[in-house]
């Protein structure tokens, strides 16, 4: 067996180790010889040959910002214009263009040295917009409606004008409304039952009649409270004549002969300021402010000085009927806000943008 195994192999032909492949041998003589010597010349060469590949790149990239840039400018440009175009040509009050007045300050008017936002205008012509339109069914594309739009327009923009001259008397006077005395009138509107049955019964309600949140309510609110802290105190003779009757009330003279000789409520004077109706802490006749000095008082006792939206007022429980009660009242009117502001217009002229 052993026999027959070496003769099969004596039969197989031999093999040469092949030689190496010449192209492998020419490409491995070509590569360069790097040396501690050479180093920095071979690192150029090969730089240099990626060069070709990154210049036109960071050329493309170069115009490609360049492209980007410009319209960016362009269409930022464009946007402007139409805006521009929308508000002070057009007069839109659109909810796109409402929110871009929202972020955006563009001035409606100038009161004094006072720039006023044209998003101040819109906040006041836009709620007018929904109650009609929603609650009166009012058509503003009509003739009569364009008409009554125009109307509104006017009042809204003489409304901020007004508000922005109000602020500069707050400023001088160093009058404000803090947080704390506008979330204590909306808690006194919420156990009047004022403002609904619950907040989001409210919510609703404001929505649904005005368009707005809470916040925009707020925000309405605190800005005629702040108009009636102003006349308050711009008003000096007023609230001076309302200390000097109640302390004479204090000092033993009688309520209703205070009523008929110094109330400017000419309905009631004559009566002794007497109410004709019974009150609740529901009604709806008499301010707020009223209604809660009323609610905490006992028969036969009286208020302090209340300052209220109409004027300022002193109140009496003359009796009381369960959850009700009858009272009287003495009534300061203020002087009119534009005797305080009409001054202050002369001397810093207001100046429109638009003309509504």
């Amino acid at each position: 067996m052993k026999h027959k195994i070496k003769k099969l192999l004596s039969k197989r032909p031999y093999r040469r180790k092949s030689e190496p492949d010449k192209s492998f041998e020419e490409a491995i003589s070509n590569l360069p010889r790097i040396t501690n010597e050479t180093v920095a010349e071979h690192r150029e060469e090969v730089l240099s040959s990626a060069r070709k590949y990154i210049y036109p790149l960071q050329h493309s990239l170069h115009r490609i910002v360049t492209i980007s840039t410009a319209i960016f400018i362009l269409l930022v440009v464009g946007f402007f214009v139409y805006c521009t175009l929308a508000l002070y040509k057009f007069n839109s009050t659109s909810t796109f263009i409402y929110r871009v007045t929202q972020v955006i300050p563009f001035p409606v008017a100038k009161a004094g040295k006072h720039w006023v936002s044209y998003e101040n205008y819109l906040f006041e012509l836009r709620h007018y917009m929904h109650y009609y339109q929603t609650q009166q069914k009012v058509d503003f594309n009509g003739t009569s409606g364009k008409q009554q739009l125009d109307a509104f327009r006017k009042i809204a923009l003489n409304t901020v004008i007004d508000q922005a001259y109000t602020k500069q008397l707050a400023s001088e006077r160093k009058v404000s409304v803090s947080e704390k005395e506008l979330n204590d009138e909306v808690t006194l509107l919420r156990n009047q039952n004022r403002l609904g049955s619950s907040e989001e019964v409210f919510e609703d309600v404001l929505h649904e009649f005005w368009g707005w949140s809470l916040d925009d309510f707020k925000r309405e609110l605190k800005s005629q409270m702040l108009a009636q802290e102003v006349v308050a105190s711009v008003d000096t003779a007023t609230s001076q004549r309302a200390e000097d009757v109640l302390g004479r009330i204090q000092n033993g003279l009688d309520f209703a002969d205070a009523a008929k000789q110094y109330s400017d409520d000419i309905v009631t004077k004559d009566s002794g300021g007497v109410y004709t109706f019974a009150i609740d802490k529901n009604n709806r006749d008499l301010s707020p402010q009223v209604i809660d000095a009323l609610m905490k008082l006992k028969a036969g006792q009286f208020s302090t000085v209340i300052n209220t939206p109409q004027g300022l007022e002193i109140v009496k429980v003359r009796e009381i009927d369960g959850s009700s009660v009858r009272a009287s009242h003495i009534f300061f009117q203020f002087e009119g806000a534009n005797k305080y502001l009409d001054p202050l217009k002369a001397k810093q002229k207001p100046h429109q943008f638009i003309h509504p």
